[in-house]
């Protein structure tokens, strides 16, 4: 029997990635969205694992379904952390990720290419139907470009530069951000973790 497991969020893009990231577990994977009845979640909390947690909690108890929650973004060195938490919103309602990458080349304008480190970091909170719940983190290590480069990805994609290819996960393609991305890190553990418990069962 295929086992439905909800993704608490209506970020289609994020969706996607996790389908494609979990395809060869062969799970039914479906997005909260496709379930008015699930009530909307305020991101409140002060960390990335309150607000995955919460979401995850939340449609779990909405739904009675197995349920997974992801909470990420981008933390730049040279700007203390920040975004952060408020990656989504950080230029304001409503969300945009022109507006988002836009405030940011603004507030990193004339910080030299050795002192523009960054992050991606995700949090992916799994929450079961009988209240078990495992937290898994995964982080991108890179680099702020100076100005939008690539057509794919989503969010941060086009300033995020990965190193080791020279190139911003927006010029990387999907088939290689679901190999290095802070989302495709925390899911390979949260995929070692459900295979451990199937072999234990």
């Amino acid at each position: 029997m295929t086992i439905r497991m909800v993704i608490a969020s209506h970020n289609a893009n994020k969706v996607r990635e996790i389908r494609q990231i979990l395809g060869d577990l062969g799970f039914d994977v479906v997005s909260a969205a496709e379930f008015p009845e699930v009530p909307e979640v305020e991101e409140d909390g002060v960390t990335f694992a309150e607000n995955a947690l919460k979401k995850a909690r939340t449609v779990a108890e909405a739904l009675g379904e197995l349920t997974l929650a992801d909470d990420s973004g981008l933390e730049v060195d040279a700007l203390g952390g920040r975004p952060g938490v408020y990656s989504a919103r950080y230029a304001g309602e409503p969300k945009s990720d022109a507006r988002n990458n836009a405030k940011l080349l603004r507030e990193l304008a004339g910080v030299p290419p050795e002192q523009r480190g960054a992050q991606f970091r995700c949090i992916m909170a799994l929450v079961y139907p009988n209240g078990f719940e495992q937290v898994f983190e995964g982080i991108c290590r890179g680099c702020m470009a100076s100005e939008p480069r690539g057509e794919t990805g989503f969010g941060y994609d086009p300033l995020f530069v990965v190193p080791e290819h020279g190139k911003t996960m927006a010029e990387l393609g999907q088939t290689i951000k679901n190999c290095i991305s802070h989302r495709s890190k925390a899911l390979e553990q949260l995929k070692d973790a459900l295979g451990k418990m199937e072999q234990s069962s």
